[in-house]
């Protein structure tokens, strides 16, 4: 920390005591010093995961408009690369691909640290899940018991608010990086675990699909910009179960058609979760959701489905979206699952890419958009 030299009064950053030290990264990138001051080394400490994000911004907004190789040769030389090889492996170099829109990948930054205290899934060390994918729940629908249900009600009350505090900082401007930051801390104050870190080696606590990515985009160092769309996907895993649900939000000013899309997708959520109940079909989802897509001029993903939830991240019912789906099984009460309708505004190409652990995209590089909630089946009202 370097020590200021004027007379001028500043306050801390942090607590909003008189400050006299500054921080030498904002000094380096002749940042204001307001803002940038701290009162004492501990302060300064205690800030920094929070204030680093200010050097990000401030490089961003100076790399101009070139190429992005060019824009992110800052981020490189200080460690941040692009994701490869399903998250496991890094590169310097952005990776080709015969990308389908304008949305190029961003180098996406270190793996966010989880405090020990808080429980921890299996795969939060090395990236692999132990129990799941070998459980009989991967075949059986679980009927939850009273006391599954009731902590899914207090980690999904938990995830909804973490997803409302991410929805609180978009804007043009805001990386997807900084998103994710918002959505770890918020987990970690609650007391939970953020699901997808290190999940099958995602390197990030949540995932963060722009415009044309349908699902599991990587948060990166890339700048929201006005007119864009972005979905944010958030898992929590508390009291050893998990609760999931996203949404897609409008990033300044979108277009009437971008806007049409967002609509249509939150209808199709609506319409699918009001025919939950017991004794209706698991292929009825996909019947109602594909209806309504369809009158209204849009196609559906039928490469991802919704799945079970509960103490498994994911497991039996898998809920496809699309009509004449041959999904196997009748709800009964305790059962819950996600619903998760991906609608497209063009036509739909499956492809592995870069910047996401299983990117999805539009061979015509149109808008995609995704809604999900998770659900219980009851005879009697949840709330």
């Amino acid at each position: 920390m370097a020590e200021t030299t004027t007379t001028t009064t500043l306050s801390c950053a942090r607590c909003g005591n008189p400050a006299h030290l500054q921080c030498p990264k904002c000094m380096e990138l002749k940042l204001p010093r307001e803002g940038a001051s701290f009162c004492t080394q501990d302060c300064f400490k205690a800030s920094w995961s929070s204030h680093k994000s200010v050097h990000l911004k401030a490089k961003l907004s100076s790399l101009g408009t070139g190429t992005p190789h060019e824009q992110n040769s800052d981020l490189l030389n200080e460690g941040w690369l692009y994701c490869l090889k399903k998250g496991q492996a890094r590169t310097p170099k952005l990776p080709h691909f015969d990308w389908t829109g304008t949305l190029r990948p961003y180098p996406i930054g270190g793996r966010r640290a989880v405090p020990a205290h808080i429980e921890h899934p299996d795969w939060a060390v090395d990236g692999i899940p132990k129990i799941e994918p070998n459980s009989d729940l991967q075949h059986v629908v679980e009927i939850k018991t009273v006391d599954q249900i009731e902590r899914m009600r207090e980690t999904c009350k938990i995830a909804r608010e973490v997803l409302d505090a991410a929805a609180h900082v978009i804007r043009p401007g805001v990386t997807t990086d900084e998103i994710d930051q918002v959505v770890h801390d918020a987990t970690i104050a609650a007391g939970g675990y953020p699901s997808p870190l290190n999940y099958h080696f995602f390197p990030k606590s949540c995932c963060t699909s722009v415009n044309e990515v349908i699902c599991h985009g990587i948060p990166d160092a890339r700048a929201l910009e006005d007119g864009d769309i972005v979905n944010v996907d958030v898992t929590v895993y508390y009291k050893g179960v998990h609760g999931d649900l996203n949404e897609t939000y409008f990033v300044g000013n979108v277009d009437e058609e971008s806007q049409r899309l967002v609509r249509c997708t939150y209808e199709c959520l609506e319409k699918a979760i009001s025919i939950v109940k017991p004794g209706v079909r698991f292929r009825e989802i996909g019947e109602v959701i594909n209806r309504h897509a369809s009158m209204s001029g849009f196609s559906v993903v039928k490469s991802y489905c919704g799945h079970g939830i509960g103490e498994l991240f994911h497991c039996a019912p898998n809920i496809p979206h699309y009509g004449r789906n041959k999904a196997v099984g009748v709800m009964k009460a305790g059962q819950t699952f996600t619903i998760e309708p991906m609608i497209n505004a063009g036509i739909c190409i499956l492809f592995k890419c870069g910047f996401g652990v299983i990117g999805c995209g539009l061979m015509d590089g149109l808008l995609s958009l995704l809604m999900a909630n998770a659900v219980l089946s009851l005879s009697t009202p949840f709330w």
